[in-house]
């Protein structure tokens, strides 16, 4: 058989969906699933296009729309959201349920996981109910046969009526079968005598049922299971068991996420200097051959500056300090979720979460937050509870993202791991870092309790938390979705914040009132309030100057210190050390620098996300007036208890 396939675009799913046919005889097919049976996968490898293939918070809330063909028939395809129901007890369940009942699909395939079939046939069912038009793909029959797990896929096609395909999507085994089997649907007269037999039963049952609303499908499916679905190891699971007494039990579940956590910090720490450097010294290389451009091309002296020493490197410093981290933290997490270890991290915090009237969810985009403050923002479309998403968005910027890491390691290297070299320095500030990250976790269930009290009250709302089987994962998919998906995508965010912002703070170091820069006067005015916290006017300043991108406050404040008219940047630690001292800094200032870099405001690109995704100008201001006043609050505390002492 000849297959193409082309992309065609990305459309948010709704009943106004537009649909991208090539001609009008293209059939429309929707793929619906549980999430985690692979459903991704399956579009992926009828498309060509390269989705995201695990349960990602918020990943497949916009459904992805593809185009292929084969044997000279063309196929729109749109992976609309995963979800457990049709009954629409979610958001995700009814966008599911509209695009099905629709009438725009020709066709819909509907994915299960041969693992557990039983389950995914309640889906199956539901979906059956509204259209005949169904072809049921039994998929990951590679992994049911490694846990001698056997389905008679024949007997289930009887039983059911409608086509039914085994696949193992991953490997593209089956794929062909899908096609052929949405043509026997969607064909006139192409229908099998089986198939015409279920259509019969099935009406037949419904005559009988009447008006009756509610089904038992756990009953049904259970029945359509037995004599198809055959146990060769009734111990199947046995691993996945011991394994989850391990990482989810009482003793040792929290230590074994808090070792992971230093292990991945320690990676990152150690893993992104090297790289971080090069890229440094490039990017600063490829400033001069830009200044000698602007020269050579007659661009006047004011001009030239702002342009090359303001925006190109303000943007630069974002890029080399950034990109490095997030190419290996990103993998890392990315890896833990492909596993199927990060739904246990949400299992073991969701006694926390409920204790403080919150989601066990929230625990996902919390995780989510440490990549990036956006992206856990994006991620708490996964809550289903409008209020509980609000707590998840709300408190989403108190665990540090890629760009306070820096000031975090920063701070921590000069001020309480300086004296510790190679591995051990390494690991006593991944075990520091780690301690600031657990402060913020303690925060974010502290803030979720009192807004459940007060402006957020409510009880916590029940939810289902699938626990997917433990699974190798595939190293070279995580790596160029975690570098594409994920990576570009914060740098693009970042960078396109920078960019205005190198300006303004050129202008600002440069801007003079009576031989006194725009950029000294307005530390000057924030200099009182500033040491009520422990900090300095330059200090304060640094951190609302870099609003638009978090990497840049450690180098604003050098600016300021140093009074150079541009960004600059000192490599050296025990020099950078040495300036900090001689302006006043003491480790109590330092810890109050990093409990404001881990309590206050989210950045603009993280707030922006927050307007998006919450369409409410009060709800964004919350979101950055409650982490600032807690951040100021605990840095006077921290303070005064100094002082007492």
């Amino acid at each position: 058989m000849g297959l193409s396939k082309e992309s065609v675009g990305i459309h948010a799913v709704d009943t106004k969906l537009i649909i991208k046919k090539r001609t009008e005889k293209d059939y429309v097919v929707a793929l619906a699933g549980n999430p985690n049976v692979g459903k991704s996968t399956v579009f992926n490898a009828m498309t060509g296009l390269k989705q995201h293939t695990g349960n990602w918070p918020g990943k497949t809330v916009a459904g992805a729309q593809g185009y292929s063909s084969c044997n000279g028939q063309g196929y729109v395809l749109v992976d609309v959201p995963g979800c457990y129901s049709l009954q629409a007890h979610s958001a995700e369940e009814e966008v599911a349920r509209d695009f099905i009942c629709s009438g725009i699909p020709d066709a819909v395939v509907a994915v299960c996981d041969a693992v557990c079939l039983e389950r995914n046939l309640q889906l199956v069912l539901q979906i059956m109910e509204k259209t005949q038009k169904v072809v049921v793909c039994v998929n990951l029959m590679d992994e049911a046969a490694k846990k001698h797990i056997k389905i008679d896929l024949e007997e289930l096609e009887r039983r059911l009526g409608v086509p039914v395909v085994g696949t193992a999507a991953r490997n593209g085994v089956g794929i062909e079968g899908i096609y052929r089997a949405v043509d026997r649907v969607c064909s006139p007269g192409k229908e099998t005598g089986k198939e015409k037999e279920g259509e019969k039963a099935a009406e037949k049952k419904t005559e009988k049922e009447g008006e009756k609303e509610t089904k038992d499908y756990v009953r049904e499916a259970e029945h359509l299971c037995k004599g198809v679905v055959f146990f060769g190891d009734e111990a199947y699971a046995g691993r996945d068991r011991r394994m989850d007494r391990i990482f989810t039990g009482r003793l040792t579940g929290f230590p074994i996420m808090l070792l992971l956590l230093m292990g991945i910090f320690w990676l990152t720490i150690t893993g992104a200097n090297y790289p971080s450097m090069l890229l440094h010294k490039g990017l600063f290389f490829l400033e001069d051959k830009l200044m000698e451009l602007c020269i050579w091309i007659g661009l006047p002296v004011f001009l030239r500056e702002m342009l090359i020493h303001g925006m190109y490197r303000v943007a630069a410093w974002v890029v080399s300090v950034m990109l490095p981290p997030m190419a290996i933290f990103f993998p890392l997490f990315t890896l833990l979720e492909d596993s199927g270890y990060l739904p246990r991290v949400a299992f073991n915090l969701d006694k926390c979460f409920r204790k403080c009237s919150a989601c066990g969810k929230q625990a996902l985009t919390m995780c989510m937050g440490f990549g990036c403050n956006a992206a856990g923002v994006i991620g708490s479309r996964i809550i289903d509870s409008p209020r509980e998403r609000l707590l998840a968005v709300i408190t989403n910027s108190f665990v540090p993202c890629n760009g306070r890491f820096p000031t975090l390691i920063v701070l921590i290297s000069i001020f309480f791991a300086g004296k510790s070299k190679g591995l051990s320095g390494s690991l006593l500030a991944a075990v520091l870092l780690s301690g600031f990250i657990l402060f913020g976790i303690l925060v974010t269930l502290a803030v979720s309790k009192l807004l459940s009290v007060t402006i957020l009250k409510g009880i916590p709302s029940s939810f289902t938390l699938e626990l997917p089987p433990y699974r190798r994962p595939q190293i070279g998919k995580v790596i160029v979705r975690s570098i594409f998906d994920r990576s570009a995508f914060v740098l693009g965010r970042a960078v396109a914040s920078a960019v205005p912002a190198g300006i303004l703070l050129w202008l600002l170091a440069n801007l003079r009132i009576q031989d006194t820069t725009l950029l000294s006067r307005m530390a000057a005015f924030l200099d009182s309030f500033a040491r009520l916290m422990g900090m300095d006017g330059v200090i304060l300043l640094a951190f609302i100057l870099g609003f638009p991108a978090n990497e840049i406050v450690i180098p604003i404040m050098l600016m300021a210190y140093l009074a150079n008219g541009s960004l600059m940047e000192i490599n050296n630690i025990e020099v950078l050390k040495n300036i900090l001292t001689q302006n006043g800094w003491t480790w109590v200032r330092a810890v109050n620098v990093m409990l404001f870099s881990l309590l206050h405001w989210p950045c603009a690109t993280t707030c922006l996300t927050i307007y998006k995704e919450t369409g409410s100008i009060k709800w964004t201001a919350a979101s950055c007036l409650i982490p600032t006043l807690l951040g100021i609050l605990c840095c006077i505390l921290f303070t005064f208890l100094m002082r007492i002492h």
